[in-house]
């Protein structure tokens, strides 16, 4: 039986599993990092401690196997991160800047992030302030179990008058970007800016 619920402390260490189980372009990222909690402490963690209130999780007889979280003010979030969530991964793992960005490994990569978060653009956070990330591992895909956590976390956002929300998608996720247009999001276009591989998504909510 599925099960739609606010995500409790005891899920942490399943988000940061599917985080990791989904965390390259949709597939398992498991060999690319030494450090299995890496993608999680950038997409997941954070939102389900800091703000478990916009954070859920879809549950099934076989344990946690999705997840939607996200912001409903996503400069407070991102604020709210720089003092209460990364000064303590800054302790634990190193800023790679030194080192040639082209020999960098994954982990290096999501340490940089972590020394260096990337706001999100003033173009998308002006009309669409909150943000979401959601995965689902393999055995919760294509049952339309995504379409229902999105739909429950919506209705969250409309309650507090949110007006818009927006999404950043691996460019080389086909699938995703697939979903994310199938539901009503369209593309929210930024100037390339070198080595990136985000696609932006939007939505509003007031209409």
């Amino acid at each position: 039986m599925l099960r739609l619920r606010t995500v409790s402390a005891c899920d942490v260490d399943g988000l940061y599993a599917i985080s990791l189980a989904t965390g390259a372009a949709g597939g398992d990222a498991a060999n690319l990092y030494s450090d299995g909690r890496m993608v999680g402490h950038l997409y997941s963690a954070p939102y389900a401690i800091l703000g478990p209130e916009t954070a859920f999780v879809a549950e099934d007889d076989d344990g946690v196997g999705g997840f939607i979280v996200g912001a409903l003010d996503t400069r407070a979030f991102e604020e709210r991160c720089e003092r209460e969530w990364w000064p303590r991964l800054r302790e634990i793992y190193a800023d790679p800047s030194e080192t040639p960005r082209p020999a960098w490994t994954a982990d290096q990569r999501r340490s940089f992030t972590i020394h260096h978060p990337r706001q999100t653009a003033d173009a998308i956070v002006e009309a669409f302030p909150a943000h979401i990330h959601m995965n689902l591992l393999p055995r919760m895909q294509g049952r339309g179990i995504g379409r229902k956590l999105l739909a429950f976390w919506l209705e969250a956002a409309r309650r507090k008058s949110v007006t818009g929300v927006h999404c950043g998608v691996n460019a080389a996720n086909s699938k995703a970007i697939a979903f994310w247009q199938a539901v009503g999001f369209v593309p929210f276009a930024l100037p390339a800016e070198p080595m990136d591989s985000t696609r932006w998504f939007v939505r509003r909510l007031d209409g």
